[in-house]
Parts: C-alpha cells; sequence; structure tokens
C-alpha cells in the first residue's frame, strides 16, 4: 500500500485574544478564542493573518478538545484566503490543566492535529482549494502555532 507523503507548506503564528468562556452545553463545555491575527511564511504561501475570526472549541466531557477555528489569511500579493480549520487536541490532564492556564508547555507532551480547508478566488492559489492539507499544533500563552502541510 502506498505512504502518505506531505509537502510543508507555512508555519503560522495565530494571535489570540482573551478567551471567553461559555460553559457548559449539550456537548461539553463551550470556549471562544478570538483571532487578532498574525503571520504566516513558507515556500509556498507568506503573509498576514487578519483580525475577526476565531476558534470555536469544545472541551468534551473526556478532556478531548474540539477546535474549529475560522479566520482569514492574506498573503503578501493581497491575495485572500479563507481558513476552515478542524482537529483534535488532548493530552494528560495535568498538561492540559496547564494549557488552559496559560501556561508554555511542551508541544510534545500532548496532541494537537488539525484538517485546515481553504477557499480563494486567486487563479495563482487555486491549488489550495483541491487540496487536503494537516496541520501540527502547539498552544503558546499568546498564539498558536502551527506547521501545515499538504497531502501529496
Amino acid at each position: 500500500s502506498a505512504m502518505i507523503k506531505t509537502d510543508f507548506i507555512y508555519k503560522a503564528a495565530i494571535s489570540i485574544g482573551e478567551v471567553q468562556e461559555l460553559g457548559e452545553i449539550h456537548s461539553g463545555r463551550r470556549r471562544i478564542i478570538p483571532i487578532t491575527g498574525g503571520t504566516f511564511e513558507g515556500p509556498k504561501l507568506s503573509g498576514t493573518i487578519l483580525p475577526g475570526g476565531a476558534d470555536w472549541q469544545v472541551i468534551r466531557r473526556d478532556g478531548n478538545a474540539f477546535l474549529e477555528a475560522r479566520y482569514t489569511m492574506q498573503t503578501e500579493n493581497g491575495a485572500l484566503i479563507y481558513v476552515e480549520n478542524k482537529g483534535y487536541r488532548h493530552g494528560p490532564e495535568d498538561v492540559m490543566t496547564r494549557l488552559a492556564n496559560g501556561e508554555a508547555v511542551d508541544p510534545g507532551s500532548y496532541y494537537m492535529r488539525t484538517t485546515p480547508f481553504f477557499e480563494t478566488s486567486d487563479p495563482d492559489l487555486d491549488w489550495l482549494n483541491r487540496t487536503i492539507c494537516v496541520a501540527t499544533g502547539a498552544r503558546e500563552p499568546d498564539c498558536v502555532r502551527l506547521d501545515v502541510f499538504a497531502v501529496a
């Protein structure tokens, strides 16, 4: 069987605002984390992350965080890219508590993987509209870091 191969696209540092804790809902604890800006850079894409998006998370009762972020990126030449990025973050309870408290935690001590989907009208970036991507993530006190890869 064929192995999955990936190509590195970019790394991002996504700035975030104060967490909005909505509390318990039917599926867990709802949290909304505003996206306030950021940058991304790589061999295929570079630019800024525009303010106005958010990550609409649910911390499930089993401790697994379901991540659902939506935001807009703007390339250096002005192209706009809509991103919808879903995934999971989980790990040992003590590590997740430290993350929730805003502490710096080694990203190797927990699991954070996502699947970003892109939409753009820029003809040079049309490949994004039809490419499956995966990302590894790290939650830092003031930002989220992502390394994004295209599945070849």
